[in-house]
Formats: C-alpha cells, structure tokens, sequence
C-alpha cells in the first residue's frame, strides 16, 4: 500500500551547468536542476516516518541531514525540474512502505530425503567411474 505524500512546497532548488546534449547551449545555460530537501526540518512527516526515511535513505542523506538529488537529462531546466521533484517524491513515499516480516521455512521431511538420496546416486555414479586394479 502506497501512501502518497505531497511535500513539494518543502524543496528547494539549485540549478548549475551540465554536460551532454545541447551543443553551445551547455555552456552558457544552467539546465542541471539540484533538488535538496531537509528531511529533519519537514512538517509533512511525524518522527517515525523522519527516522524511516533517514535509516532507508542513509546513503543519500548527507552529515546536514539534506536529500540531495540531481537530474542533468533533459535539455530544458524545466524538465530537469519536474524529473528531480517526481524522482525525490516517489523515492520518499517508496521508503514509507512497511515491509512484510519474513517467515522462516523449513524444508520438509520428504524434501530432505529426496536430496540426500540424489547426492548419494551422483557419488555413486562417481565412484563407479573410478580405474581400480
């Protein structure tokens, strides 16, 4: 069950050159979007879910505790935009996701036997292949 939180009124925007596609355009125009959002500092979010998202996004949060993430695709600034907020939006809300515990198996009986009988044909069959004198 997805839940979908709309928190895009708390990001904020850098934009600065990029590489890629665009001929002299690249060198003039800042069209890479750098979208950054304070994941301590929201008010869309409880503590809970802050603590959620800080563990699962650890390795993108950086020591200020921001979310950074940058988008150089598109051509246009405006399209780097909206990539970078619907990437960081749905990032966010995947995190959100509990996860179902996992129940330990074990292999039954018959399964067990089936195995072992398989391992000692096939180390049969090896056995046979050995040269004896």
């Amino acid at each position: 069950m997805l839940i979908e939180r709309d928190f895009r009124k708390e990001l904020n925007y850098r934009t600065s050159r990029s590489g890629g596609p665009g001929g002299q355009n690249v060198n003039k125009v800042e069209t890479s979007v750098t979208v950054i959002w304070n994941v301590a500092e929201s008010i869309f979010f409880n503590q809970e879910e802050k603590e959620l998202i800080s563990t699962r996004l650890k390795n993108r949060i950086n020591l200020e505790g921001l979310l950074q993430l940058t988008v150089s695709e598109s051509r246009t600034q405006l399209q780097n935009k909206k990539i970078a907020t619907d990437r960081i939006v749905e990032m966010v809300n995947i995190c959100l996701v509990k996860r179902k515990p996992r129940k330990a198996t074990k292999p039954s009986k018959r399964q067990v036997e089936k195995r072992i009988q398989a391992k000692k044909q096939i180390s049969e069959k090896k056995e046979n292949r050995r040269f004896r004198i």
